[in-house]
């Protein structure tokens, strides 16, 4: 079996065990959970129905499987707040929260290699200090605090930036850009923060290997030992980091989306939690569970891309 293979099956076997962990996470609710959902002045009829609803007149095992062959079509029941499919639901905000997940990692990238490298580059001196300056704020300072700073300065006083509102992509794409722009970057500032960090701790070790004196040795140019050798491996452990922090961007995006007024999933979220609408929280769980795996699976192949060995170990 091959490397593909393996993360392939190991990432289905994570998924299923989430699946799991969601379903019986809300069956060891103390009490009955459409008691709960109704409240103390419901009928019996009106428990009952509820009840046969959600499907927990079942018995457990029965209940697993029905709700695991719902997880394999994308379909996680019917919303009590909404009355609509939960996966339609999901899907008429997940672009928002996706799209601003997307463009906090492009951010993130585009600015943190160049300012691992530049730190590495010029370790203790004058770029460096800016830099390491640059990134005790970065990690200081939370993502919604710099959010709030950001409406302030661009969207009050410069007035660059609308607040509150979106516009779809398909709609208007300038718009789109615009209005993501700063919750993005409000979210990639501490992130851009960590991979600078280990960008520039990584790369200073490998500056220190044998086989960039052997490539100086060979007459190779200080630009091209710098970025075709050490940047390459030196992006291996800051692929690792980045993949670990997915889930703190996407955790990021749905306290940011609140703070900008984005119509995303942390929104619906907080309006699922606050009607108990178990169907609903369960179903975007799930969708950011199985983002999460998918991601960290692309993090692994990427391993593979930048580490041929891997395979091999």
């Amino acid at each position: 079996m091959n490397f593909v293979s393996k993360k392939i099956i190991s990432c289905l076997i994570t998924l299923f065990f989430t699946v799991l962990l969601v379903f019986l996470a809300f069956r060891v609710i103390p009490g009955n959970p459409a008691l709960i959902i109704l409240g103390p002045e419901a009928t019996m009829e009106q428990v009952q129905a509820l009840e046969k609803q959600l499907g927990i007149d079942q018995p457990l095992l029965a209940q697993f499987i029905t709700w695991l062959k719902g997880v394999a079509l994308f379909d996680f029941g019917q919303s009590l707040r909404f009355s609509e499919p939960v996966l339609s639901l999901i899907s008429e905000r997940i672009g928002v929260t996706f799209s601003l997940a997307a463009m906090t990692i492009v951010i993130t990238i585009i600015a943190a290699i160049p300012l691992g490298v530049i730190a590495a580059n010029y370790k203790g001196k004058f770029p460096d200090i800016i830099i390491s300056v640059g990134t005790q704020l970065g990690l200081a300072v939370p993502s919604f605090w710099t959010g709030i700073l950001l409406i302030m300065l661009f969207g009050l006083v410069l007035k660059w930036i609308t607040v509150g509102g979106y516009s779809a992509w398909s709609e208007d794409p300038y718009e789109a850009f615009k209005t993501l722009l700063f919750p993005a970057i409000a979210i990639a500032i501490p992130q851009i923060a960590i991979l600078v960090r280990y960008l520039r701790t990584t790369m200073i070790e490998q500056l220190n290997m044998n086989y960039v004196r052997t490539a100086h040795s060979k007459g190779l140019k200080d630009t091209a030992v710098l970025f075709r050798h050490v940047l390459k491996n030196a992006l291996i452990p800051v692929v690792t980091i980045a993949g670990l922090n997915f889930g703190e961007i996407l955790a990021g995006s749905l306290v940011i989306e609140q703070v900008f007024a984005l119509p995303g999933f942390g929104s619906l979220l907080i309006t699922a939690i606050g009607d108990r609408d178990f169907p609903l929280v369960q179903g975007m769980v799930i969708i950011i569970a199985f983002i999460a795996i998918t991601v960290n699976l692309c993090v692994d192949l990427t391993y593979r891309y930048l580490d041929p060995k891997i395979e091999l170990k």
